[in-house]
């Protein structure tokens, strides 16, 4: 099958620990939201704002140096725990080993053959980490009161992380030692390797996820410095950027929606055991079973024992991958290339060529999409070129033939 690249970052080094008070951040936090929250750049403007915006995260996370979260040795340390705790709590833990594949990082591996279609893991509600759980925790006050935690169930997510990476007796404690320290997404480049991707449509949704974060930042450091219902959460003398930056990226990498106890809607959740399978091309292969309230994998393909086990992880292009996964795909069979495309309403025929487009449902500027697979064209893309390039006389008989058709003349 294919193989999967990590993106290749080096993290920033930010110098010497330095004291600093809550007043101090907080008035560092306070320019940096002022920042994140003014009205969106002019064209060619957006990378100079990425630059104040981070210069300013920079200042933040030199001050917070050492004050993060870390766990002693290496995640793989942490997996035999993590094999207990699922085993101990009702999850599926034959058939398969955890493994370094180098490249690709951590796997799973067959420890027997495994057939295609075949049940080979499962993971009770009891052991994910969902919006639900996190409300049943001690961040629920908070988010009670939040209306930015109560819309944005990833951010809940973040901090139900964090609030549970901080206290040496959670529940998830076997699970969440054995997460990554750092991710390869877009909020860990180098300025120089943001600045590669300016001439890609990706670097919009870059810039983007990077002020969005840097705002949810500042805005919750200043909640969680005031908030009086935030007094009790374990982030309270040490709330970082840096942890942050994590928790927000192990959910953006790992999150899935499932259903509800009830079935009514769905839900975000982190699954343990399942979150460490890597991506091939295929079908989706994971539900959840509401009978037994588990969520369930059934094998892409036959694995042979030794063989790593695969699963598909949804039909994102690589420019996806790479901003919310911090990865790329060798021959992904989804990948596709943006391009936007519009009538100028300064062309002569604009309001004749918007009356096409409207009749056919497509809009005068738009982005579409070039597709790595065949068809590379869509059929919207394909009108939208058709009519981007008619004369008026085709225009005139293309309108004509609609009136006569629908009986108006």
């Amino acid at each position: 099958m294919g193989k999967k690249s990590r993106v290749k970052t080096q993290k920033s080094g930010t110098g010497a620990t330095a004291s600093v008070s809550p007043k101090e951040t907080l008035n560092l936090t306070s320019e940096l939201l002022q920042k994140c929250s003014s009205p969106a750049p002019g064209p060619g403007k957006e990378w100079e704002e990425y630059v104040q915006i981070r210069s300013l995260v920079e200042k933040i996370r030199k001050k917070q140096k050492g004050l993060s979260v870390t766990f002693d040795g290496k995640r793989e340390d942490y997996f035999p725990d993590l094999m207990k705790w699922a085993s101990e709590n009702g999850a599926s833990v034959e058939g398969f080993e955890m493994v370094n594949f180098k490249e690709e990082g951590f796997g799973l591996r067959a420890t027997r053959d495994i057939k295609a279609e075949e049940l080979f893991l499962w993971v009770p509600r009891k052991l994910l980490m969902t919006v639900e759980s996190a409300k049943n925790s001690v961040l629920g006050p908070l988010y009670s009161q939040d209306r930015i935690l109560q819309a944005m169930g990833n951010i809940t997510l973040a901090f139900h992380l964090l609030c549970e990476r901080a206290d040496p007796n959670s529940f998830w404690q076997p699970y969440i030692q054995t997460l990554p320290s750092e991710y390869d997404t877009p909020l860990y480049f180098e300025e120089d390797e943001v600045r590669d991707l300016q001439s890609t449509q990706a670097i919009h949704d870059v810039f983007s996820q990077y002020k969005n974060t840097a705002r949810q930042y500042a805005y919750f450091y200043k909640v969680i410095q005031t908030h009086p219902h935030a007094n009790k959460l374990p982030l309270k003398d040490a709330f970082t950027y840096e942890d942050y930056r994590w928790a927000v990226s192990s959910v953006m990498t790992r999150q899935n929606q499932i259903p509800t106890e009830d079935g009514s809607r769905v839900t975000l959740a982190l699954i343990p055991l399942w979150d460490m399978c890597n991506h091939t091309n295929g079908l989706i292969t994971t539900g959840y079973n509401l009978e037994d309230d588990r969520c369930e994998c059934v094998a892409l393909r036959d694995f042979r024992a030794g063989e790593q086990i695969y699963i598909f992880y949804g039909t994102r292009s690589n420019a996806e991958f790479v901003i919310h996964s911090g990865f790329f795909f060798d021959n992904n069979s989804h990948d596709r290339v943006k391009i936007k495309l519009g009538v100028s309403k300064s062309d002569r025929l604009y309001a004749m060529k918007a009356e096409v487009l409207a009749r056919a449902g497509i809009p005068t500027s738009s982005v579409f999409a070039l597709h790595f697979t065949d068809p590379p064209v869509s059929a919207q893309l394909l009108a939208f070129l058709r009519v981007f390039c008619m004369t008026e006389e085709l225009i005139l008989y293309c309108v004509g033939r609609r009136l006569k058709t629908s009986g108006i003349v």
